[in-house]
């Protein structure tokens, strides 16, 4: 066998592990259901925050841990304990991705995405047009 043969076996190798290691290290969406299933594993978890309970985000006492309760998309609700300081314009989100591990009853995020209402348009949808111009 040629050098380059060997050389060429070894880059293919190299690249499937490659390919293996970030193919086995993403996380997925799930409900909190699922999640709670697979404790050790990191889920994306959409849903949206229960604004009929409360939100608790003391930094004076730890700027690093702000609670609140989300309702996913197949409507169960868990307590939520972020690991980061509250978001700005949290109270205004419309829709929210956990990214995080389920423990018991609690799910323990490490990120957070928010989708917030457009600023253009005051959180109300836009009207569709034709394209055409009015009439004058």
């Amino acid at each position: 066998m040629k050098k380059i043969h060997v050389i060429g076996i070894i880059v293919i190798a190299v690249a499937i592990g490659a390919i293996m290691t970030t193919l086995g290290s993403t996380s997925t969406y799930a409900s909190f259901t699922e999640a709670a299933q697979k404790p050790n594993t990191e889920f994306h978890v959409v849903g949206k925050l229960n604004k009929d309970k409360e939100t608790v985000y003391d930094p004076k006492t730890n700027a690093n841990l702000f609670t609140f309760y989300m309702i996913d998309n197949k409507g169960v609700e868990k307590k939520v304990l972020l690991y980061k300081n509250k978001p700005q314009d949290f109270e205004r989100s419309e829709q929210i991705v956990l990214i995080g591990k389920c423990t018991g009853d609690e799910f323990h995020a490490n990120d957070i995405l928010m989708k917030c209402p457009s600023k253009y348009n005051d959180g109300k949808p836009q009207e569709k047009t034709s394209g055409a111009k009015p009439a004058a």
